[in-house]
């Protein structure tokens, strides 16, 4: 074993570099800790600083010594990663500016920002006249495992445990007829003859998905050395992490099939069990692969020696001081423009008085349990009311669903983000494609807002929606709430304007507005919201 080749001392413009870098990833963990500690698809989070210095350490002990002769491929890397660290850091503002700083979009463009940020400083840092970070498989990693840390977008995480929720259910589904127990699955609802077992995004794997490979890749780096088997370990994480949850799903379902109460203690525990396994078994498997040397078995040529004297420039270094520099300012600018300016207005209409409460031939119920989904939603007036009756087409179901925000109390974005193109495939409701995507309802005579126009399934059976979204008395209109373009063309429009406020109107039914038009609580419901801008 070679002793790693001599450094430069550090120059000045090298240690400001390194305490930025610092700082902002010091700033971000802080930033990040609340979700660490309270999100358990991020527990692994919480080791996040910890194991970046870890590797770091890794890195500078274990090598590869490899160090970065200056260059125009080096330079324009280094230029790459500073772009891409200023565009990830003014959309990550512009974001908060209408979601709010903690919202999970902001905060992985905020990780993506000191990613790229890191990477630079990996590119100044490795260089022949810095030679401080060698630039080896431990260094990427290190930096990497950062975005592993971040929360997922919302519009992302909704299909990833969408998908995953499916893939379980219906392989579980498989298992248990293979096994003979009698089952049935709507959407990601099992039925079985004694009970009924729903795999919510929490039993989707998406927990043992990303810490899996989270370890599957912090293992590559620091129990393996062999660059294939790096990668068998990496490609084995994903699959293995599924493959656990999949037998923890169908376990909770037999479980619950012999009539053993299956939350709370069976959940928890299980779901521990199988982090921990998938963990060990990866960490097991990294072990088996990594076969060390005997000492005196192999002989190494010492690397030529570099010249220990102190290096004379760092102008390579200038570019991500100035970068570094400029995020500082950027960031100084959001924070301060930011600022939640909650206003005295009057007071909130009676949402539930707007909905009829009786209507001739109709049945009314009301729902009293939607507080559950203040602390989602960030409001609490909030009101729905089921009409059951019947028209010329039929039996027929009307449901009436309002929100309302005060001046200030969320962002534009953030009740974007709540749509039923977000929440209802969740629940098993699916899209059928539809061209019509806006629609213009008329009420008594009375041509509404242009309405978001939408068609879902469930089991076969169709639900017609439409809503509106209103900001200060005017509709907004918007189509994806999963396209980044769409959400920041809302950010960059009314990001900075938190003084109005807000009303989400949603009507649901299974027959088209045709059919339920002349409703009389149709006209009385949309009489008494068109004060409030509808």
């Amino acid at each position: 074993m070679t002793a790693a080749p001599a450094r430069p001392s550090l120059p000045l413009l090298a240690k400001l570099n390194l305490a930025l870098l610092a700082g902002f990833a010091f700033a971000l963990s802080c930033r990040l800790w609340p979700e660490w500690l309270h999100n358990p698809d991020l527990s692994h989070g919480l080791f996040m600083p910890l194991l970046f210095l870890l590797m770091l350490h890794e890195s500078r002990t274990a090598g590869p010594h490899r160090y970065l002769r200056s260059g125009p491929l080096v330079y324009g890397a280094l230029t790459v990663f500073l772009v891409f660290a200023l565009l990830a850091l003014v959309l990550a503002g512009i974001y908060a500016a209408s979601l709010g700083w903690s919202h999970a979009l902001v905060e992985f463009l905020l990780v993506a920002t000191l990613v790229f940020q890191l990477g630079a400083g990996l590119v100044g840092f490795s260089s022949e006249r810095t030679r401080l970070i060698p630039c080896n498989w431990p260094a990427f990693v290190a930096i990497g495992l950062w975005l592993l840390s971040a929360p997922i977008p919302p519009g992302t995480y909704s299909r990833l445990t969408l998908g995953l929720q499916l893939f379980v259910s219906e392989n579980v589904l498989r298992a248990l007829h293979l096994l003979g127990v009698a089952a049935r699955r709507e959407g990601n609802v099992i039925e079985l003859a004694t009970a009924t077992v729903g795999i919510e995004e929490a039993c989707s794997g998406v927990r043992s998905l990303i810490s899996c490979i989270f370890a599957g890749f912090f293992f590559s780096a620091t129990l393996v050395r062999r660059p294939w088997a790096r990668a068998l370990v990496i490609l084995l994480a994903a699959p293995l992490a599924m493959v656990m949850n999949f037998i923890r799903s169908l376990t909770l379902t037999l479980l619950a099939n012999s009539g053993i109460d299956i939350a709370g203690t069976w959940h928890d525990v299980t779901g521990f069990a199988v982090l921990g396994v998938t963990a060990a078994l990866l960490g097991g498997l990294a072990l088996l692969l990594e076969r060390r040397p005997v000492p005196g078995s192999v002989s190494v040529v010492p690397p030529p020696p570099l010249n220990p004297r102190p290096a004379t420039s760092s102008s390579h270094l200038i570019p991500l001081a100035v970068a570094l520099i400029l995020s500082l300012a950027l960031v100084t600018f959001f924070v301060r423009n930011t600022r939640p300016s909650l206003k005295p207005g009057g007071p909130a209409p009676n949402l539930l008085a707007i909905l009829s409460a009786a209507a001739p031939g109709w049945r009314v119920d009301t729902s009293r349990d939607l507080y559950q989904f203040s602390d989602i939603l960030k409001t609490e007036y909030l009101a729905q009311r089921t009409y059951l009756g019947r028209t010329a087409a039929g039996p027929t179901e009307v449901i009436i669903y309002l929100a309302y925000w005060r001046a200030g109390q969320s962002s534009v974005s953030s009740v974007a983000a709540h749509t039923p193109d977000a929440c209802w495939p969740g629940s098993g409701w699916l899209a059928v494609p539809n061209p019509v995507m806006r629609e213009a309802p008329v009420v008594a005579g009375r041509t509404l807002a242009l309405a978001e126009s939408r068609i879902f399934q469930n089991a076969g059976h169709p639900q017609h929606v439409w809503f509106w979204h209103l900001y200060d008395g005017h509709p907004i209109a918007y189509e994806n709430p999963y396209s980044t373009r769409e959400l920041l063309s809302i950010a960059w429009r009314y990001g900075f304007r938190r003084d109005g406020d807000q009303l989400f109107v949603r009507v649901s039914s299974n027959r088209p507005w045709a059919d339920i038009a002349d409703e009389p609580f149709i006209r009385d419901c949309f009489a008494r919201l068109q004060p409030l801008g509808l």
